[in-house]
């Protein structure tokens, strides 16, 4: 009883806030629920909070047109890296497109190229410090894309982890908003 009674009067001075307190639960368990059940974005307003791209907010847009090289293109994670790290599964990505069926990748150590052109450095580890390995070199077959952001950490198709991106993950492309 003494132990409630000093509980309730710590949390006393957080009744004048209850409304902001509850909305602001609300609005966290409404994004475990999104992260960990259905991550598809439900409207066409995307925010990147990485250094990936030096993009913040982005606009969906499902057209069907052909994907072009160069541009940004907005799929759903299905990368390897998924199995261990679940809240990644599904989870909305943009990307520029940088490599189109038929393109060929090769692997120097850490250097990832496309056709000669280098991508960059793949990194042996990722922040939590979980191992990470270059995409396997090969000719990028039908159906899939290489995908990469600009900066040099970002988690792009050089990784095995992440890997290709199927033509049947991507949502659409993104048009920059700021």
């Amino acid at each position: 009883m003494r132990r409630l009674l000093r509980l309730r009067a710590w949390l006393a001075p957080l009744g004048a806030h209850r409304r902001a307190l509850t909305a602001l639960l609300l609005i966290w368990v409404l994004a475990a629920l999104r992260l960990f059940i259905d991550p598809s974005p439900r409207l066409p307003l995307l925010f990147n909070v990485t250094p990936s791209l030096p993009h913040h907010l982005v606009w969906l847009r499902q057209d069907g047109t052909a994907l072009r090289r160069g541009d940004l293109v907005v799929y759903r994670f299905e990368g390897d890296a998924a199995a261990d790290r679940p809240g990644l599964r599904g989870q909305p990505f943009f990307k520029v497109l940088r490599g189109l069926p038929g393109d060929v990748v090769t692997v120097s150590g850490l250097s990832v190229a496309l056709n000669g052109e280098p991508m960059g450095m793949a990194k042996s580890r990722s922040f939590d410090g979980r191992a990470l390995h270059p995409i396997a070199a090969g000719v990028i077959p039908p159906g899939h894309f290489y995908v990469q952001g600009t900066g040099p950490d970002s988690f792009d198709s050089r990784y095995k982890e992440s890997g290709l991106v199927r033509a049947d993950q991507v949502l659409g492309t993104a048009v920059v908003l700021f």
